[in-house]
C-alpha cells in the first residue's frame, strides 16, 4: 500500500473505537467451557452495512440481520458459536427471531437495531432455553475494557485455534478516527462477498452508501481472495457499525479523508482475511499468491483464486515441494487469458519460471525457504497492468481428521 495513511493501534480491539462495548459468555451450545454467546453494543444507533454469503442456502439469521439492515442502521449484534442455525425451518427462524427479540430487550434497543449471527453445525436446532438465559445475562459482561472484547472474540470461535482482531487509527478532519476489526473463520472458506463472521466498527462519522460502497469494495480485495478448502458456508457474514463519535464531518468519496479512511478499513479486513487463511483448519502455513501482468484485476483475482485454492498446489506446500508445474497447471485452468511463453513463476525469490520455460534453481533453497511458516509464490503472465493477491494455507492430514469428526 506504499506510504501508509493511517497508524496501526497496538493491542486495540472491537471496542476501541468511541461508543462500542462487547462480552461473550457460555451459555451451553458447545459442550466444552468455552463463551458461545457474544454481543456488540453500541451505545447510539450506528450507521451499518454488511455482505452476506452467495451460497443458495441462507442460515436463518441472515433473513433477520437483512430485515434490521433495511434502514441502514444498527446499535447491536447478538452472535452463537456452536449451532449455525442453518437448514432448521421455520422454527429456525422463528429462533433467529427470537434472539434478536431477546437481545432487544434485554439490551434497551429497538428489535429493528439488532443484528444476529449464527456459526457452527448445520442441521441442529438451537437449544433456546441456553440461548435465552444466556442473552439474559450479556448486558452485564458488556464492557468497553479489553476484557469484553476478549469474551467477544472467543465467543464466536468454532475450530479456530486464535482470536483475530485488528485495529488501525487515521485522521480524518484532523481528528483521530478508529477502524476495528473482530473475525472468526477456519474452516468452510471460500467466500463470495464475505467471510465466515467478521464484524467492523468505527467511530467515523460516515454516510450509510458510502458505508455499504466501501465494505464491498473492501470485501472484494481481501475476504473475497481468500480460501482454506473451496466451501462457501451457508453463514457467512461481514457487518460493519460506524457510531460516528469522532466528531468528524461524514465522509463520503469526495471528502479530502476519504482515501485514508478507505485506506485504514481495507487494511483492517486484510489483516482478519489473513489471519483466517493462517488459521485454516490443519494449516501450518499461510500461502500467499501474487499475480500480475494480468489483462485485467478481475482476470488476476480469477487466477490467483484458482492457484491458493488447487489442492495439489496447497499439498505441495504441505510437503514442502517446489513444484511449480502445479501452479501454471492452476494458472492455466482458471478460464482467463493466458499466453503460454510469457509466463514466470517466483517460489519466495526463486525464479523456477521464465518466459514459461524451466529454470535451474538451487531445489535445497526452495526447501528450506518451503519449509517456513509463511510461502509466498508470485506469477506474472506480462499480459496487461491487471495484479491480484490471493491468501490460503497448505492442505494437511489435520484437514481431514478436524472434518471428518465434526459433530462429534
Amino acid at each position: 500500500m506504499g506510504q501508509m495513511k493511517f497508524t496501526a493501534v497496538q493491542g486495540g480491539s472491537i471496542i476501541t473505537p468511541k461508543g462500542f462495548s462487547a462480552g461473550g459468555l457460555h451459555c451451553g451450545l458447545k459442550k466444552s467451557e468455552r463463551h458461545d454467546l457474544g454481543a456488540i453494543y453500541c451505545e447510539v444507533p450506528a450507521v451499518a452495512a454488511a455482505v452476506y454469503t452467495t451460497n443458495l442456502i441462507q442460515a436463518a439469521p441472515l433473513k433477520v440481520t437483512r430485515e434490521s439492515l433495511q434502514d441502514g442502521r444498527l446499535q447491536a449484534v447478538v452472535v452463537n458459536s456452536g449451532n449455525a442455525n442453518a437448514c432448521t425451518g421455520k422454527q429456525g427462524e422463528e429462533d433467529a427471531y427470537t434472539m434478536r427479540a431477546e437481545a432487544a430487550r434485554h439490551l434497551g434497543v429497538a428489535e429493528q437495531d439488532v443484528a444476529v449471527a449464527s456459526t457452527g453445525v448445520i442441521g441442529e436446532l438451537l437449544k433456546m432455553d441456553c440461548v435465552t438465559a444466556g442473552i439474559a445475562g450479556l448486558p452485564k459482561r458488556l464492557s468497553g475494557e479489553a476484557s469484553g472484547a476478549e469474551d467477544f472474540s472467543q465467543a464466536i470461535l468454532t475450530t479456530d485455534l486464535v482470536k483475530k482482531e485488528a485495529c488501525v487509527s487515521v485522521r480524518v478532519n484532523g481528528k483521530d478516527v478508529t477502524i476495528a476489526g473482530a473475525a472468526k473463520g477456519s474452516g468452510m472458506i471460500h467466500p463470495n462477498m464475505a467471510t465466515m463472521l467478521a464484524f467492523m466498527t468505527t467511530d467515523a462519522a460516515i454516510e450509510a452508501d458510502a458505508l455499504q460502497q466501501l465494505l464491498r469494495q473492501a470485501t472484494d480485495v481481501t475476504f473475497n481472495m481468500i480460501t482454506v478448502d473451496g466451501d462457501t458456508s451457508t453463514n457467512d457474514m461481514l457487518i460493519a457499525m460506524a457510531s460516528g463519535l469522532a466528531g468528524n464531518d461524514a465522509l463520503h468519496p469526495a471528502h479530502p479523508d476519504w482515501e485514508a479512511f478507505a485506506e485504514g478499513f481495507t487494511y483492517v479486513c486484510q489483516i482478519l482475511a489473513q489471519a483466517i487463511a493462517r488459521d485454516g483448519e490443519g494449516a501450518t502455513k499461510l500461502v500467499e499468491v501474487q499475480v500480475s501482468g494480468a489483462v485485467s484485476d478481475l482476470s488476476a483475482r480469477a487466477i490467483a483464486k484458482t492457484v491458493i485454492g488447487s489442492s495439489l498446489v496447497k499439498s505441495a506446500v504441505f510437503g514442502a515441494d517446489a513444484n511449480w508445474g502445479r501452479v501454471i497447471a492452476a494458472v492455466g485452468r482458471a478460464g482467463e487469458p493466458v499466453n503460454p511463453e510469457t509466463v514466470d513463476i517466483h517460489i519466495g525469490d526463486i525464479s523456477v519460471l521464465e518466459g514459461s520455460r524451466p529454470v535451474a534453481f538451487d531445489e535445497d533453497a526452495a526447501l528450506q525457504y518451503l519449509k517456513g511458516d509463511t510461502v509466498r509464490i508470485t506469477v506474472d503472465l506480462h499480459q496487461g497492468d491487471g495484479i491480484a493477491t490471493a491468501w490460503g494455507c497448505d492442505l494437511t492430514y489435520d484437514y481431514v481428521r478436524i472434518n471428518a469428526a465434526y459433530r462429534t
